[in-house]
């Protein structure tokens, strides 16, 4: 949490959320990111693919239904990492650490967060941003409270505020306190902050794949009103 303790107390930016122009200028960014990224991830993104299908022969991508801005459905494109994907996206799926689902190739991607890079595509469609909430499943969305469900008024990224604070180390409160922090007081600054730290967390730290006990919350509680 300190870190982005840090980050809210330098930024003190109007919200990108509040003009329209700014909001434009974060299309942008993503579209001047996305589109050359994919470009040169395609080797890496080739070998991947080989390396999913000699593993064990299946389907290459996981395509998932997950909740965007204002409540609208779409599609993930992630790379697959388990060996059964036969997930019921409105049935809790708790991943663990040593669960026995992950494949050899998919515990590899998992760890540098390779699988959600294919989410380059849906920034291109306009279904994600490079920063934002983590777009959720249909059955956390049914148990939100307002407060919670504030985080759909801004279009979901592949790495937010919460990824680079502790990612799932922290508690789904903690979580929802930084996606809604975000909302009211995201900046392009922000946004490049972000970025930067997301990639000192997933490729040297490697901090908060799983829970504290191994393994992560699927919210299906009621929780405490915040």
């Amino acid at each position: 949490m300190s870190e982005s303790h840090a980050i809210s107390d330098c930024d003190d930016e109007t919200s990108w959320t509040m003009t329209k122009t700014s909001r434009i200028t974060k299309r942008c960014l993503d579209l001047l990111v996305a589109a050359p990224m994919l470009v040169v991830c395609v080797v890496p993104f080739l070998a991947a693919a080989v390396a999913i299908k000699l593993d064990d022969g299946g389907s290459v991508f996981f395509r998932q239904v997950r909740v965007g801005r204002s409540g609208n459905p779409f599609r993930v494109w992630k790379f697959r990492t388990m060996s059964v994907m036969q997930v019921d996206p409105k049935v809790p799926d708790r991943m663990s650490r040593d669960d026995e689902r992950i494949t050899r190739v998919g515990r590899f991607l998992r760890g540098l967060g390779i699988d959600e890079l294919p989410q380059l595509l849906n920034v291109l469609a306009g279904e994600m941003s490079l920063v934002g909430p983590r777009p959720t499943l249909a059955y956390q969305v049914e148990h939100y409270s307002d407060f919670e469900r504030r985080r759909l008024e801004v279009t979901p990224g592949i790495t937010s505020l919460a990824i680079v604070s502790g990612r799932n180390a922290l508690s789904w409160t903690e979580r929802i306190r930084l996606d809604v922090w975000y909302v009211d007081h995201g900046t392009l600054a922000l946004d490049i902050r972000i970025l930067a730290l997301t990639l000192w967390k997933v490729l040297v730290t490697r901090e908060g794949l799983y829970g504290p006990d191994g393994t992560n919350d699927t919210f299906v509680e009621p929780r405490d009103p915040l």
